[in-house]
């Protein structure tokens, strides 16, 4: 995304960032000693958080989603939510979760979706699409060429495993056998499929290109498994990934590592400025992670229904310590 950087707004107080270790700028402070600002481009992407639901319980999740969580899209606020594509047109509509295939109302939701935006992102942790009765919603993603997006940590078992639970790699594996055999990440069928991968541990994630070279070189060699491109993106420090950080004593050094590697060339290609997340419950946020605390669009709560189109160019973008994640580096995109 390319347009002017200027105006910031922090609204989420030293009080939520608290635990920043002694001698480490806020974020706004970074951004200030840089001469930088940051805002709103052109919002062309809607991400759709359907709940909390997960069958997995991460040990990097940023949400704490887990089984025992409530919090899932009602069929009324789906009828908002897609009211609301409707109105605004995006070019990019990015559902994720939790685990969305958990939620009732979701291949509702997919094919109301599906005529609104040229591109439709359905985000997956694949072992929630193998389970029993997934068949169907698979055969809607390929009717309507939905992009499936697979979160994989790792191509060793045991990573993935230790991140994710036990089982999680042979279930994994299965779900993306299955998923190439209808067609998903095969070369010429129009089917994309594409892997996020994040860091099992307290580092920041390897360069991008490195990580998808080995994972094609890995999962074609030892399995057979074809995808398409792959992300890697460092762990946000939120929710059960924050709380395994201070648990391990790694707290402090990972805050640190962050904002050591602020790097400015990132901020015109942050999500936050091209992108408006709405929750299950229907509220606005900048991102997915400012959703994880609470941090509303603009500074204050509204629900989905009230916006006519996207949130308009040159709008403040509300930060908070966490967004040192997806500045550091090569950045979060």
């Amino acid at each position: 995304m390319h347009g002017p950087i200027s105006t910031v707004a922090s609204v989420s107080g030293e009080s939520r960032d608290g635990n920043r270790p002694a001698g480490l700028p806020a974020f706004t402070e970074t951004l200030a000693r840089h001469g930088l600002h940051l805002e709103r481009g052109e919002t062309h992407t809607l991400q759709v958080n359907v709940g909390l639901l997960c069958n997995q319980v991460c040990r990097h999740c940023h949400l704490d989603a887990g089984p025992s969580r409530p919090e899932v899209l009602s069929a009324e606020t789906m009828e908002e939510v897609v009211a609301y594509a409707r109105r605004a047109r995006f070019s990019t509509i990015d559902v994720t979760g939790g685990a969305p295939e958990l939620v009732p109302c979701l291949p509702r939701l997919l094919e109301s979706m599906a005529p609104l935006a040229p591109r439709l992102l359905l985000r997956s942790n694949l072992t929630a699409l193998a389970e029993e009765g997934r068949r169907d919603l698979v055969a809607l993603c390929r009717a309507h060429r939905v992009v499936l997006v697979a979160s994989l940590p790792s191509t060793n078992p045991g990573q993935t495993d230790a991140q994710r639970g036990p089982g999680v790699w042979d279930r994994s594996l299965a779900a993306l056998r299955w998923l190439n055999e209808e067609g998903y990440g095969r070369p010429g069928t129009g089917l994309e499929l594409d892997l996020v991968a994040n860091p099992a541990g307290a580092f920041l994630a390897a360069p991008q290109e490195q990580t998808e070279t080995k994972f094609r070189r890995d999962l074609a060699r030892r399995w057979g498994v074809e995808f398409n491109r792959l992300f890697s993106f460092s762990n946000v420090p939120l929710g059960r990934f924050r709380a395994w950080l201070e648990a391990s004593g790694n707290l402090d050094s990972y805050l640190t590592t962050l904002t050591d590697r602020f790097n400015p060339c990132t901020l015109e290609g942050l999500m936050c400025r091209s992108l408006v997340s709405v929750s299950w419950d229907g509220s606005l946020f900048d991102c997915d992670f400012n959703l994880a605390q609470g941090l509303y669009l603009g500074g204050r709560r509204r629900r989905v229904s009230e916006l006519d189109g996207p949130p308009a160019p040159g709008g403040a973008v509300v930060t908070g310590d966490h967004c040192y994640a997806c500045t550091a580096g090569a950045g979060f995109t």
